[in-house]
């Protein structure tokens, strides 16, 4: 029997399965996706797939992180007041000269300061008798002679190189939030063109403007509107700069390895985040440390000729020669033989329809998938707020900026092995849902806290476990995302979350702003709502481990809808996979 008909007659019922009385419901779920069997053919957990995801889910994350992330410690800024001239006239100590000639000011924390931006309006250098001298009597201006920074951390950042200070304090603020709204056009933009033109042509594109926006943007500080255009480039497809690759690489591996893969791009991520630091920390300078995080991204592109395109992607455009094309590359470095034709892929997929969709709008076309578009959406704004605000002001807490940011990035890591555990073990919902959870606990002792000085440790600690926690949360949503939209509209359902994310997100700078210059509480009065709502609407999630993932619509619409609320997810029977291995060499039988 030919495979053609074997595998219509396979499609028809005609040919028995011995296992299908004992295990029908597993049998239905393979025979409903042929392609993890076809998949089997090229090798779904072979050689290919582990340099696939060292070279783009993991390498790519790591110099992706770096190249986005970088721009917040250059953009830190140090301590700084008045300079004032006529010290060197006299011997007083910096200390007691900064007492004689500036005023105090009360900081986040309601303690009394030194004025970052203000000083005493009289001319020092004509005082002799400083013994009779009293500032009491004297008016206040502006900073007249430029400022004075704390070199202590930083030999310069881009805020202290530009005099972004004072009356231009909110530059910084603006740079992070045109990043956001570049957020939420380039995702809108570039997930749905990764559904329309396949992942592969976004991947590109994606790696080209991050380089070239980061790279110009550390051309042009000294002209600030040229780098807040720069800034917004690189940011514009920094999503699908992640998002590509690790979907192409759930699409083409087993289904117990798809937490692997989102592990892969976390680990990416983390590791990225932790040299950040380190590097500055050692360099002092923020032209030579934008330079070393910003070029390996472009070098990425050296190994273009690994990338390929989601085989899966382009059986659902009825793009079969192509997709046969893929297959064996993947087939030829797993070592495998892929004989099968462009005929007989076709014959498989003969009575599939390929589904009109609507972009965005079809994301909403059923109560249950409106639902969980909504809850995904929620939750990754919450994921956004609170980690680009702790980010931010890690770095502008009390302390070792580097150490703060360090300790923030490194907790990372141990947080995604425990949300992989916690994912596979009692499911996506119950760690998204108990993350949120904890996070808002975590939140009281420091709203309690954080008005003093003497707590910094312990406010220090509890950050970085929040940080830790949203890492968690971080993970198991991204996975819950590429496991509950369908093939056809998968980054574009990404994108939608990142747009939601990022459009929600441009209010984490000002949180930051009001934490620094308002109420050092603010932020976490904001995040503790934050997340005891994320908390709640996570639960109404479907559970997606063990899931096949949807391929149409309208699997994606009756996504869960046999799901018990009260219920922790079941592993598939021991069975399976001799089920799968069965219906594989019939549909494949010589």
């Amino acid at each position: 029997m030919e495979k053609s008909e074997m595998a219509n007659e396979k499609r028809n019922g005609s040919i028995a399965d011995p296992d299908k009385k004992s295990n029908a419901e597993e049998s239905d779920e393979v025979e409903e996706d042929p392609f993890q069997a076809i998949m089997e053919k090229a090798g779904n957990h072979g050689r290919f797939q582990l340099m696939y995801n060292i070279l783009f889910v993991m390498g790519l994350s790591m110099a992706g992180a770096m190249c986005y992330m970088n721009i917040i410690l250059a953009l830190n800024i140090p301590d700084h007041w008045c300079t004032v001239p006529g010290r060197e006239q006299t011997n007083f100590t910096l200390d007691e000269w900064r007492r004689i000639t500036l005023p105090k000011s009360k900081d986040n924390r309601g303690a009394e300061k030194y004025s970052s931006c203000q000083m005493f309006d009289v001319n020092f250098t004509e005082i002799d008798d400083w013994q009779n001298w009293n500032s009491t009597s004297a008016n206040v201006t502006a900073c007249q002679n430029g400022w004075t920074y704390d070199q202590k951390w930083y030999q310069d950042t881009i805020p202290s190189q530009e005099n972004w200070v004072c009356a231009h304090d909110l530059f910084v603020t603006n740079v992070f939030v045109v990043g956001r709204v570049t957020e939420v056009a380039g995702s809108f933009l570039l997930g749905q063109m990764g559904d329309i033109f396949g992942r592969r042509v976004v991947y590109y594109i994606s790696v080209v403007f991050c380089s070239i926006g980061r790279l110009s943007s550390i051309l042009t500080t000294a002209h600030y509107t040229w780098f807040l255009v720069f800034s917004g480039l690189a940011a514009l497809t920094i999503n699908s700069l992640f998002q590509s690759p690790q979907i192409i690489g759930m699409e083409i591996s087993r289904e117990q390895d798809r937490s692997l893969i989102a592990i892969y791009q976390s680990f990416g991520w983390s590791i990225g985040t932790t040299l950040m630091p380190l590097l500055f920390w050692w360099l002092r300078k923020w032209e030579p440390f934008m330079w070393i995080t910003t070029v390996p991204t472009a070098l990425v592109l050296i190994f273009s000729k690994y990338v390929i395109e989601s085989p899966r992607w382009l059986i659902s455009k009825k793009r079969f020669g192509d997709a046969i094309r893929q297959f064996k590359k993947i087939a030829r470095i797993n070592g495998r033989q892929f004989d099968m034709s462009e005929k007989e892929l076709i014959t498989i997929y003969t009575s599939t329809k390929q589904e009109v969709t609507y972009g965005i709008a079809s994301l909403f076309s059923g109560w249950r998938l409106a639902k969980n578009t909504c809850i995904m959406g929620f939750s990754w704004c919450v994921v956004a707020v609170s980690y680009f605000t702790l980010v931010l002001f890690s770095s502008r807490m009390n302390g070792n900026p580097f150490l703060n940011f360090l300790m923030q990035s490194i907790v990372e890591i141990p947080a995604y092995i425990l949300g992989k555990y916690l994912g596979d073990k009692f499911g996506r919902r119950f760690t998204n849902s108990s993350s949120f959870f904890v996070s808002f606990l975590a939140c009281i002792p420091l709203i309690l806290l954080a008005t003093d000085e003497k707590y910094e440790f312990v406010i220090m600690g509890l950050a970085a476990f929040i940080k830790f926690l949203n890492a968690v949360t971080f993970f198991t949503a991204s996975l819950q995302g590429m496991e509950i939209y369908p093939t056809c509209m998968r980054q574009t359902g990404i994108a939608l979350g990142t747009i939601l994310a990022n459009a929600v997100g441009v209010v984490a700078p000002y949180l930051v702003y009001l934490g620094t210059t308002v109420d050092i509480r603010s932020p976490y009065y904001i995040l503790g709502a934050l997340f005891l709502i994320g908390a709640i609407a996570a639960l109404f999630l479907p559970e997606t481990l063990h899931k096949k993932l949807p391929d149409t619509m309208e699997e994606a619409r009756n996504f869960g809808i046999h799901d018990k609320f009260f219920s922790l997810p079941k592993a598939p029977p021991a069975t399976a996979d001799a089920t799968t291995e069965k219906l594989n060499q019939t549909k494949f039988a010589p």
